[in-house]
């Protein structure tokens, strides 16, 4: 994606209302570069930054103040008929742990997310650098998402694990 014109989406949005102009967000946002299917909902309040690529399927709502931050190099891909609840916040970027110098954290990187059909991410859930929430999984409110999600369960916790099956 393109990050100076995410920022013109991101005035654009701002003036909007939160739950409006729906298809108006789609066409602003495949203008940045990401793909966007049809009947995606995004509230105004939902921020997208980042200059890696973002892919969203059909049928998806993106709640108020979810934060979508895309890396070099890597990817966030959204599948079909997902909903993402408010505050979730999905980032392809981290640090390792340094153990010399002045700072804890090193050397950055990206890694790519992956959010499978059907999925429903539930609020403040965070999800980390290189994992995969299975199709039609549930991740509880709260949850931190550091590995794999399972297809058809439901996990949640810090960090977050399988609770039961669907």
């Amino acid at each position: 994606m393109r990050p100076s014109r995410l920022y013109l989406y991101r005035l654009v949005t701002n003036l909007l209302p939160e739950t409006r102009f729906f298809k108006l967000k789609a066409v602003l946002l495949r203008w940045c570069g990401a793909k966007i299917g049809s009947n995606v909902r995004i509230n105004s309040s939902a921020i997208i930054q980042g200059n890696g690529s973002l892919e969203i399927g059909n049928d998806v709502w993106i709640g108020p103040c979810v934060h979508i931050m895309t890396g070099a190099g890597a990817a966030v891909s959204i599948g079909s008929c997902v909903d993402i609840a408010p505050h979730v916040y999905i980032g392809t970027g981290s640090h390792e742990i340094a153990v010399d110098g002045c700072r804890a954290a090193g050397t950055g990187f990206n890694k790519s997310i992956t959010i499978g059909n059907g999925v429903w991410l539930c609020a403040r859930v965070v999800v980390l650098p290189g994992v995969s929430v299975g199709g039609m999984a549930v991740v509880a409110a709260g949850a931190v998402v550091a590995h794999d999600v399972q297809a058809h369960a439901v996990s949640g916790g810090v960090p977050c694990r399988k609770i039961r099956d669907l």
